[in-house]
């Protein structure tokens, strides 16, 4: 009776982190530390762009819907994956899993456009740094945003309502830690040739040509940072995209191999390897990567601790 109620269910079993795995708890451990410590470095990165008039450019504006998406895009899978694991159960409903499928890619999506205009924004900043403010300005940067963000959930809405809408044939088991459209394909009863085909051509849109958008905007840059006189303005501009250029390069990367890679499917261990890099560790390390080779950041936090710190010791004086 309770295979037939199982069979008729139309539930999701998510196997999880690296099913078979001996030792999950102390990988659940790790994942709910990197989890705290991305929500932690996000909410920071905003309120210091928000609270500090010094940050108030076109360039932070764009850091802190970068903060944002990694904020949302980390929660939208961790919680699920906790509750999962502490409560023993693996299922989540077909509207959850859609629902999951909905926010994964709109925030992937809209990611990859807001790093391929964020290289625009240092490219301006850079190789046309008189006319910066006139280019990018604060209604620029917000049109930015908006068009990330559109462009993510305009996206992520054909896809979903396509993907979900194929009949699944046997077991609804998705060898992953969260729901994902190519685990979701694999149970399809239909030729899927022709979606797949379609996601090849997303994956290009997407990924590829804000790849090659980004590698022309960094080889303009670095042309015409050779072109700076002093020594100093050079290591200046360089350290103003090291911190982006790193944080594509570990975004696109991991996002590259699992969609663009020949028979990708057939590998779900590797792929759950490349999500968790994708999806929970990058988050993490955004604000990490963007506080520790950013001076301004840094010295922003240091007036933000300093002010509260007085602050306290002043309360405490009048007590």
């Amino acid at each position: 009776m309770e295979i037939r109620n199982e069979t008729l269910s139309t539930d999701f079993i998510l196997l999880g982190l690296f099913s078979g795995m001996k030792h999950t708890r102390l990988l659940v451990s790790v994942v709910l530390l990197i989890y705290t410590i991305a929500i932690t470095g996000n909410t920071t990165l905003i309120f210091l762009i928000w609270v500090d008039p010094h940050l108030h450019t076109s360039m932070y504006f764009l850091l802190s819907q970068l903060s944002l998406i990694d904020l949302a895009f980390i929660s939208s899978i961790v919680p699920k994956m906790m509750v999962n694991f502490f409560s023993g159960k693996k299922n989540i409903s077909l509207v959850g899993c859609g629902t999951q499928i909905f926010f994964t890619l709109t925030l992937g999506i809209a990611e990859c456009l807001l790093l391929t205009l964020m290289a625009y924004d240092r490219y301006v900043a850079i190789c046309n740094p008189l006319k910066y403010s006139i280019i990018i300005s604060p209604r620029v940067s917000q049109r930015m945003a908006i068009g990330s963000w559109v462009g993510g959930t305009l996206a992520s809405l054909a896809h979903t309502a396509y993907a979900m809408h194929f009949p699944l044939c046997g077991p609804r088991e998705l060898h992953n830690f969260f729901c994902e459209v190519k685990a979701i394909l694999k149970l399809s009863c239909e030729d899927i040739s022709a979606y797949e085909k379609g996601v090849v051509v997303t994956s290009i849109v997407v990924v590829l040509l804000p790849v090659s958008f980004i590698l022309t905007s960094y080889i303009l840059i670095f042309l015409q940072v050779l072109r700076i006189n002093s020594h100093e303005g050079r290591i200046k501009a360089l350290a103003t995209c090291s911190s982006h250029l790193t944080v594509v390069i570990f975004y696109y990367g991991p996002a590259m191999l699992i969609y663009m890679r020949p028979g990708s499917s057939h590998t779900p261990i590797l792929n759950q390897a490349l999500f968790m890099f994708d999806t929970v560790l990058t988050p993490m390390l955004n604000p990490i990567i963007y506080s520790l080779r950013n001076r301004e950041v840094v010295d922003s936090m240091k007036k933000v601790m300093g002010k509260f710190s007085i602050q306290n010791r002043f309360a405490r004086f009048n007590e």
